[in-house]
């Protein structure tokens, strides 16, 4: 007997209810994932303080701990860790902006020295040009018509005062508020994130998260330490280097290739990039130019191949590849704030995966691809696609 009300065919099964749930979730944080990046895009001037006050928490945290487990307070602790980073941040930018301020002084003058030198090559490329150009006119063509253009406006002097002030102001706020706050989680602690998550969570999983936090400020501590001990060594290699083979302002791109240095991959590159300018313009001998680079190359490799891997350990290392796509996705995201925040970003990433119990895909992921979790990771990707293809054929 059939019943009265409803259609079979149309009802659901039993087994279709969970896929459309399993849908529906991820529906859900697919469009919470969109709403929070949207958030965090169209309010850096309110989120980008805040981040790098976690981010200078987590790397100062290790000897703030330290001196408190020898009873000194947490805050005067932090108190002195910033006014020693600001103090030495401004004795820096004050040695190092005498020979900065000469090189920005000497710009054109670098510039008509480089097209100098340059002008062989210049005649050969318009000697290129001009073939090209007549190769192309012995065809048909339309006569070419040269439209007027409007003069583009002269921004007026009152217009980028007003610009560089509000600027400016924009820095200052920034910087006094990721200061504070970065004081205030130094000086909050563990029992701060205690209280937050008790608040927020149950008993075990406040416990959990607890575990997460720790083993995040921890290791993201360790790495920048050992990263700054690095690149440490490396501007000095660099001043010691360029002094010898007798380049102007050897102090100076010590301090650059050190501070570059923080930024994987790209920052080295930047470096060597300007070392070679800078040797073109000084030098005449080509075999001088290729020495400033050489060394520099050596510098680094050595540096990336050998120190690095010993300090820092392979745990903590990360794909280039992944790294690369970051500080990308970082700059045009959020400038020069994402690209800072991007490589601890990652390392976080991966240490929440690795005390994860479903995250051991995520950090094989970030993994460099030489290791064995990554073949792994691999073997199991081809794995589920030939099941999934025996699932189709059957």
């Amino acid at each position: 007997m059939k019943p009265a009300h409803g259609h079979p065919d149309t009802q659901e099964t039993p087994a279709a209810v969970p896929a459309r749930v399993a849908r529906s979730s991820a529906s859900i944080r697919t469009l919470a994932a969109l709403g929070l990046g949207a958030f965090l895009y169209f309010a850096h001037a309110v989120v980008i303080p805040v981040v790098l006050a976690v981010l200078f928490a987590l790397i100062l945290t290790t000897p703030v701990e330290a001196l408190h487990r020898l009873k000194v307070p947490r805050g005067v602790t932090a108190l002195a860790l910033l006014l020693a980073v600001v103090g030495l941040l401004s004795g820096a930018i004050d040695l190092l902006s005498a020979p900065a301020q000469k090189w920005w002084n000497s710009a054109p003058q670098t510039l008509r020295t480089i097209e100098r030198k340059l002008q062989p090559v210049s005649k050969l490329v318009n000697q290129l040009e001009l073939i090209t150009t007549r190769a192309g006119q012995m065809g048909p063509s339309a006569p070419a018509t040269n439209p007027q253009r409007a003069p583009a406006a002269q921004p007026s002097e009152t217009n980028v005062a007003a610009e560089v002030f509000a600027t400016t102001r924009t820095a200052l706020v920034s910087t006094l508020t990721t200061t504070i706050l970065a004081l205030f989680l130094l000086a909050g602690g563990p029992p701060m994130l205690a209280r937050l998550t008790a608040a927020m969570a149950k008993n075990l999983e406040a416990s959990h998260v607890l575990t997460v936090i720790d083993a995040v400020r921890s290791e993201v501590s360790r790495y920048y330490a050992s990263i700054a001990l690095i690149n440490l060594g490396l501007g000095t290699a660099t001043f010691i280097v360029t002094m010898l083979l007798g380049m102007p302002n050897p102090l100076l791109w010590g301090a650059i290739a050190a501070v570059l240095n923080f930024i994987p991959y790209v920052g080295s590159a930047t470096t060597l990039l300007l070392l070679i300018i800078v040797a073109f313009v000084s030098f005449d001998s080509v075999g001088r130019v290729l020495a400033v680079a050489a060394s520099y190359l050596i510098l680094t490799t050595l540096e990336g191949q050998l120190v690095q891997p010993w300090v820092v350990g392979r745990r903590l290392e990360l794909n280039p590849i992944i790294v690369f796509l970051a500080l990308w996705f970082g700059g045009w995201f959020w400038g020069i704030a994402g690209i800072v925040v991007a490589v601890p970003g990652l390392v976080a990433l991966k240490v929440i995966a690795e005390h994860s119990s479903n995250g051991e895909a995520l950090s094989q992921f970030l993994s460099p691809n030489d290791t064995g979790a990554m073949k792994k990771l691999t073997a199991r990707a081809g794995d589920s696609i030939k099941k999934m293809q025996r699932a189709v054929r059957h």
